[in-house]
């Protein structure tokens, strides 16, 4: 059995005219970053392993998951092809991970999170926004068999705004 925890990278800032992978995270993508990752650690599973896309806002949005977990930086790998807004590509970078990983954390970009979801998912999600998580797990023992999984959390940083709102 194979776990995939997929965080879509905090909202991201538009203040400098910088290139697309240098763009850093804005406050709102920060605190909303810190909501969820205090929110979810709980579900996470005891042992996994961490990649990151090489973006600025999505390895920022790691090194707070990190701080929030008090997981040192170094144990983040950077993997240069998980900057990609297709699925395709996230598949066949998820399905060459090593098999005695059982447990994989993420951190990319749309579209390639939600389509990836729609596709392998057991439930429809419009859209993953920044800053929300989605882990499914798989029935294979091998990732590169990977098929159809099962949903079992979302987090999404309305869920938390809702919440404190009901109160």
């Amino acid at each position: 059995m194979k776990k995939l925890i997929l965080i879509r990278h905090g909202k991201s800032s538009w203040d400098l005219p910088l290139e697309d992978h240098e763009r850093p995270l804005s406050n709102k993508g920060i605190l909303n970053s810190n909501k969820v990752f205090e929110t979810i650690q709980t579900k996470l599973p005891e042992r996994f392993l961490v990649w990151s896309s090489t973006a600025k806002r999505a390895h920022d949005t790691a090194k707070i998951f990190n701080e929030v977990l008090n997981i040192p930086q170094e144990l983040t790998i950077l993997k240069p092809e998980l900057y990609t807004f297709d699925y395709q590509n996230l598949i066949k970078s998820i399905r060459n991970c090593e098999n005695l990983i059982p447990n994989l954390i993420l951190f990319g970009h749309n579209n390639a999170i939600t389509d990836f979801v729609n596709t392998f998912g057991n439930k429809y999600i419009e859209n993953v926004p920044t800053s929300g998580i989605v882990m499914l797990e798989f029935e294979e023992e091998n990732w590169g068999e990977i098929q159809k999984g099962t949903i079992l959390t979302t987090l999404f940083p309305k869920d938390l705004s809702n919440a404190i709102n009901a109160s």
